[in-house]
Protein backbone atom coordinates (compact mmCIF):
# COMPACT_ATOMS: atom_id res chain seq x y z
CA UNK A 1 0.00 0.00 0.00
CA UNK A 2 2.84 2.41 0.78
CA UNK A 3 4.24 1.68 -2.67
CA UNK A 4 0.86 2.62 -4.22
CA UNK A 5 0.86 5.96 -2.38
CA UNK A 6 4.45 6.68 -3.40
CA UNK A 7 3.74 5.73 -7.01
CA UNK A 8 0.60 7.88 -7.06
CA UNK A 9 2.38 10.90 -5.59
CA UNK A 10 5.21 10.50 -8.11
CA UNK A 11 2.68 10.32 -10.92
CA UNK A 12 0.94 13.46 -9.65
CA UNK A 13 4.26 15.26 -9.24
CA UNK A 14 5.35 14.20 -12.73
CA UNK A 15 2.02 15.42 -14.12
CA UNK A 16 2.39 18.79 -12.38
CA UNK A 17 5.97 19.10 -13.58
CA UNK A 18 4.94 18.32 -17.16
CA UNK A 19 2.14 20.91 -16.94
CA UNK A 20 4.56 23.59 -15.68
CA UNK A 21 7.10 22.77 -18.38
CA UNK A 22 4.46 22.87 -21.12
CA UNK A 23 3.11 26.21 -19.86
CA UNK A 24 6.61 27.68 -19.83
CA UNK A 25 7.24 26.38 -23.34
CA UNK A 26 4.01 28.00 -24.60
CA UNK A 27 4.91 31.29 -22.90
CA UNK A 28 8.41 31.18 -24.39
CA UNK A 29 6.87 30.74 -27.85
CA UNK A 30 4.52 33.68 -27.22
CA UNK A 31 7.49 35.74 -26.04
CA UNK A 32 9.35 34.94 -29.26
CA UNK A 33 6.32 35.92 -31.32
CA UNK A 34 5.98 39.21 -29.46
CA UNK A 35 9.71 39.91 -29.82
CA UNK A 36 9.38 39.32 -33.57
CA UNK A 37 6.41 41.71 -33.68
CA UNK A 38 8.39 44.39 -31.83
CA UNK A 39 11.29 43.90 -34.23
CA UNK A 40 8.91 44.47 -37.15
CA UNK A 41 7.58 47.70 -35.59
CA UNK A 42 11.13 49.00 -35.14
CA UNK A 43 11.92 48.09 -38.75
CA UNK A 44 8.81 49.95 -39.89
CA UNK A 45 9.77 53.00 -37.80
CA UNK A 46 13.29 52.91 -39.21
CA UNK A 47 11.85 52.67 -42.72
CA UNK A 48 9.95 55.89 -42.16
CA UNK A 49 13.09 57.67 -40.95
CA UNK A 50 12.95 57.38 -37.18
CA UNK A 51 16.11 56.66 -35.17
CA UNK A 52 15.42 53.32 -33.50
CA UNK A 53 18.28 53.70 -31.01
CA UNK A 54 16.69 56.92 -29.73
CA UNK A 55 13.29 55.21 -29.64
CA UNK A 56 14.71 52.36 -27.53
CA UNK A 57 16.23 54.89 -25.14
CA UNK A 58 12.90 56.70 -24.80
CA UNK A 59 11.09 53.41 -24.14
CA UNK A 60 13.66 52.49 -21.48
CA UNK A 61 13.33 55.92 -19.84
CA UNK A 62 9.52 55.84 -19.87
CA UNK A 63 9.64 52.69 -17.74
CA UNK A 64 11.30 54.66 -14.94
CA UNK A 65 9.65 57.18 -12.68
CA UNK A 66 10.58 60.88 -12.75
CA UNK A 67 12.87 60.75 -9.71
CA UNK A 68 14.79 57.76 -11.03
CA UNK A 69 15.28 59.45 -14.42
CA UNK A 70 16.48 62.68 -12.78
CA UNK A 71 18.93 60.78 -10.59
CA UNK A 72 20.31 58.92 -13.61
CA UNK A 73 20.65 62.17 -15.59
CA UNK A 74 22.41 63.89 -12.65
CA UNK A 75 24.93 61.08 -12.32
CA UNK A 76 25.50 61.06 -16.07
CA UNK A 77 26.06 64.84 -16.08
CA UNK A 78 28.46 64.53 -13.14
CA UNK A 79 30.50 61.80 -14.85
CA UNK A 80 30.56 63.67 -18.15
CA UNK A 81 31.78 66.83 -16.38
CA UNK A 82 34.47 64.84 -14.58
CA UNK A 83 35.69 63.55 -17.96
CA UNK A 84 35.62 67.01 -19.53
CA UNK A 85 32.86 66.08 -21.95
CA UNK A 86 30.67 69.14 -21.20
Amino acid sequence: MADDITETSQTVAAGQLRAFIERIERLEEEKKTIADDIKEVFAEAKGTGFDTKAMRTIIRLRKKDQAERQEEESILDLYMAALGMV
